[in-house]
């Protein structure tokens, strides 16, 4: 059996006029199939060479023919146009068409209206939908892969019947981010609404409920100085904060995560965005949260999740301090054991406080790139699970007393300047953060907070414009 797909212009009478012969061939001949696409005569240029591109078709005109040989499972063959078809129908099963002018008019301005009419009434219907709308940057990255099938669950969202996710990547590869919308869309996730792309800022955080911006892909020229790509962030991250606060809603979620420049990246954003409360911007240590644990579970011979609350003070991409005065550890095989729900101090099994301080920092500092370097690309995994974790406390799914480790905009807190985004202990209530105060900020953990604090205040004026400022981070 053959299967014959038409293609053309809704408002094309050639295409009308091979409708209406396609029709009478499919009632007088029992084995003839026939499949229409009408496209808005805007769009036909753009699909038409989409299809030929796709297919090595060489077309210009409305309509297009092409068969499928659906039995053989066969590529499908190019008839061409209206008159390649017609002479096709009278040599092959001897039917041609008799449709004078003005009735290929008639029913080429009814199909225009069909067409008009049923994307009017699907407007409508979407209208009717109020999604939650998810946006994130450099969509291309390997983390989204691992994201996109975990952010949109009903678990992650549970007051939600609907998601719109936008997908925004700048380095302009259309097709590839047209491949990732179509697996996404392929994963017939329930909460799914609608899936679009973006290459281009005109569209950037419409409407946006949660915004999720991972790392930028900034060059990768060793001679870069460090300086230009600060600038190059600024610039970016500029108009960004600036386009969050005209075009996405009012309570908006921001995180921002990745390897580079996180907590400047967040303070560019939160500079230019200021009609929208500061404590809807967020950066996550959540993954060094992780990556220390993963170090310390290792030494006491425990799995990860049995370390808790360990807390990350700093410049999260730069100068940041690995602090275990509230970390706790479960199922630990030592002099004394309890139940399940029992644990001790880490600090109190830890014994070696030099180790602590130096080799366990440094640890834990390598311990991502230890992960890239082995698998030639970034750890998407655990990133993907540091901004669900965030993600999940935000929205209430999480206990009060549970602590995170991220970069926020907290003014007066420990003495830390206003004006720069820090990593502190945090706890959430109700879907909202706060500070977490009953810690204790001894003479040495002090100064490692003005080193951090330091390094921050560079950054933020190098990206300024200043040229009096030089980073050192080894200094730091």
């Amino acid at each position: 059996m053959a299967k014959f797909v038409l293609a053309g212009k809704t408002d094309c009478p050639h295409y009308a006029k091979a409708e209406l012969l396609a029709d009478r061939l499919q009632r007088c001949l029992p084995n003839f199939r026939i499949q229409k696409i009408s496209i808005l005569p805007h769009e036909w240029k753009e699909w038409l060479e989409t299809i030929c591109k796709r297919n090595g078709w060489k077309h210009i005109q409305s309509p297009l023919v092409w068969r499928e040989l659906v039995d053989q499972g066969g590529k499908g063959m190019l008839l061409g146009g209206f008159s390649d078809f017609l002479e096709h129908c009278q040599g092959y099963y001897n039917i041609t068409s008799d449709m004078d002018t003005d009735m290929m008019l008639r029913v080429a301005a009814e199909n225009l209206e069909t067409e008009m009419n049923l994307i009017a009434e699907k407007q409508h219907h979407v209208s009717l939908i109020k999604p939650l709308h998810i946006w994130i940057s450099s969509a291309l990255s390997p983390t989204c892969q691992f994201l996109i099938p975990n952010l949109l669950s009903a678990e992650m969202f549970p007051h939600v019947s609907a998601v719109s996710l936008h997908l925004l990547d700048l380095e302009e590869d259309k097709e590839r981010l047209q491949g990732l919308k179509m697996e996404t869309e392929d994963l017939a996730l329930s909460l799914l609404h609608q899936v679009t792309i973006h290459t281009d800022l005109e569209q950037a955080f419409q409407e946006a409920n949660v915004i999720v911006l991972l790392d930028e892909r900034w060059s990768d020229d060793a001679e870069e100085e460090e300086k230009m790509k600060i600038r190059g962030i600024s610039d970016r991250y500029r108009e960004y904060g600036q386009l969050i606060d005209t075009r996405a809603n009012k309570e908006v979620k921001v995180i921002v995560s990745g390897d580079s420049f996180v907590n400047l990246r967040c303070s560019l954003l939160l500079d230019n965005a200021p009609s929208i409360d500061s404590h809807q911007f967020v950066t996550m240590a959540t993954q060094l949260e992780n990556e220390a644990k993963a170090i310390i579970a290792k030494k006491l011979n425990v799995r990860t999740s049995d370390i808790t609350n360990m807390l990350v003070w700093g410049n999260i991409s730069g100068s940041f301090h690995i602090d275990l005065q509230r970390a706790k550890v479960f199922n630990y095989d030592g002099a004394i054991k309890g139940p399940a729900f029992f644990s001790q101090p880490a600090k109190k099994i830890l014994h070696d406080r030099k180790w602590l301080e130096t080799d366990f920092q440094d640890l834990v500092r390598y311990q991502r790139a230890a992960v890239a370097a082995k698998k030639c690309r970034a750890a998407a995994m655990s990133l993907t699970n540091g901004i669900l974790a965030v993600l999940k406390a935000w929205n209430g799914i999480c206990s009060p007393d549970e602590v995170f480790s991220l970069g926020v905009l907290c003014p007066g807190d420990y003495n830390i300047p206003d004006g720069i985004v820090f990593s502190v202990p945090v706890t959430f209530t109700d879907g909202r953060w706060s500070v977490l105060h009953d810690v204790t900020i001894g003479d040495e953990l002090k100064e490692r907070l003005h080193l951090s604090a330091t390094e921050l205040r560079q950054e933020k004026e190098l990206a300024s414009g200043s040229n009096t400022v030089v980073i050192n981070k080894e200094d730091s």
